[in-house]
């Protein structure tokens, strides 16, 4: 064993991040396959939600929301292998521009729809203008 070697540096490591030289399929499996495990369970989860009596009725919406940030969490780990790393600088930037950009393209559409219906004409009036 080197002195610089860390004996727990290949446990310090985020859920989905692999090694360095680590090319192994069997670890890559266990990772994939523990991702879908957890993305499967939160799915059956947010249907069970959905569809019983477990929360509150005008909690179900929140439940479901909490429920769907979980399942995002479980995708960029898991499979996007998205992590703290500084390796992973660039994913993260990239895809908080992404997020970014989504959020302005939903929010614009929404503005714009907003005050469209505002600013038109309610039918009644348009119904005596054609008379």
């Amino acid at each position: 064993m080197s002195p610089h070697a860390d004996p727990h540096d290949e446990y310090d490591l985020a859920p989905g991040e692999e090694h360095e030289g680590d090319g192994s399929v069997a670890g890559s499996i266990v990772g994939y396959t523990i991702g879908l495990v957890l993305a499967l369970g939160l799915t059956g989860v947010s249907f069970y939600v959905a569809g019983s009596d477990l929360i509150w009725k005008p909690g179900i919406p929140t439940g479901l929301v909490v429920l769907a940030i979980a399942q995002m969490g479980v995708h960029l780990v898991f499979f996007l292998h998205i992590t703290t790393s500084p390796d992973s600088t660039n994913n993260v930037l990239a895809l908080a521009f992404g997020v970014l950009i989504v959020l302005l393209v939903i929010g614009g559409s929404l503005w714009i729809m907003s005050h469209l219906n505002h600013n038109m004409l309610p039918m009644e009036k348009i119904m005596q203008m054609q008379r």
